[in-house]
């Protein structure tokens, strides 16, 4: 049996970026031959996503990509396990390439995004590969395509948060707004794009609110559509004071330069997924314990 070394394993992991453990068993089990532990772990790849897939991936980050011309534009979501590898160059090349993928070849969903051509093979392919290489299950969980006759704007604040806008106006406008929908996230543009579901929820914590003051009914009536317009007034963008100049509303400002949004897509990083809880102290513990 050949001495496998921590610089033979240094070795294979820099021909291979796969994980030091990995590179370590394909050695062995190749008893020192490197070419032959290459193989194995290109042989291993496609399992080891297999392995990953049920696995949480809460983290990741948002790629924008606006096309020549600013006509055409996507936003997506790609998700890991750990924050640390959405800090990979793979990680975030692979990204930016799908979110350039959604925007030029608009594909109807993230199961036709994930069956284009990327590199040697298809975007599904080149994911499984890349969690191979990484070592923690990747998904891409969403995207938004714009296509508009105005223009577009987007903003990414630290990776997490990504807002693609649909406007008309100066392109610092779009800047602007942009950067204001990040910072505020309101849920729609204006009243009517807040779903049914929302205000009900409001409308019935206003009514218990309401009911507790023992004024007379006419007067818990108009409490209560007071309640509901403030928290309309709050959660959409058109009427929310604007970041920069809380005197006057977004609809307001877009009102003096002459500029009009269309649509906006907010995507935040793991937004509704349910992260899960690590006691690393106690997974040390047990480990040091042989438990």
């Amino acid at each position: 049996m050949a001495q496998i070394t921590a610089s033979m394993v240094k070795e294979l992991r820099e021909k291979t970026d796969a994980p030091m453990m990995e590179c370590k068993k394909a050695l062995t089990e190749a008893d020192g031959d490197m070419a032959r532990a290459e193989e194995l772990l290109r042989v291993k790849l496609g399992s080891k996503a297999s392995k990953a897939a049920s696995r949480v991936t809460a983290e990741g980050l948002i790629g924008v990509h606006i096309a020549a011309g600013a006509k055409v534009g996507a936003v997506i979501e790609v998700n890991c396990e750990t924050d640390f590898v959405a800090k990979n160059e793979d990680f975030i090349g692979f990204v930016n390439q799908l979110a350039a993928l959604a925007a030029e070849r608009a594909p109807a969903d993230v199961q036709a995004l994930n069956a284009l051509a990327m590199g040697e093979g298809t975007v599904e392919s080149t994911r499984s590969a890349l969690i191979g290489k990484i070592g923690e299950n990747i998904s891409v969980r969403r995207f938004q395509r714009f296509e508009t006759g105005d223009g577009l704007s987007s903003y990414v604040h630290g990776g997490k948060i990504g807002v693609l806008v649909d406007f008309a106006g100066g392109d610092d406008t779009g800047k602007d707004v942009a950067m204001h929908i990040a910072a505020t996230k309101p849920r729609a543009l204006d009243a009517s794009g807040v779903s049914p579901e929302d205000i009900a929820a409001e409308r019935s914590v206003a009514e218990q609110k309401a009911a507790e003051s023992g004024k007379p009914a006419e007067i818990v009536t108009k409490m209560v559509e007071g309640a509901v317009q403030k928290y309309l007034k709050e959660v959409t963008l058109l009427s929310q004071p604007f970041v920069k100049n809380d005197k006057q509303s977004v609809e307001q400002m877009l009102k003096e330069k002459g500029a009009r949004i269309n649509r906006y897509a907010l995507f935040v990083v793991g937004e509704g997924i349910e992260k899960k809880s690590t006691d690393f102290a106690a997974e040390v513990a047990a480990a040091a314990s042989g438990s």
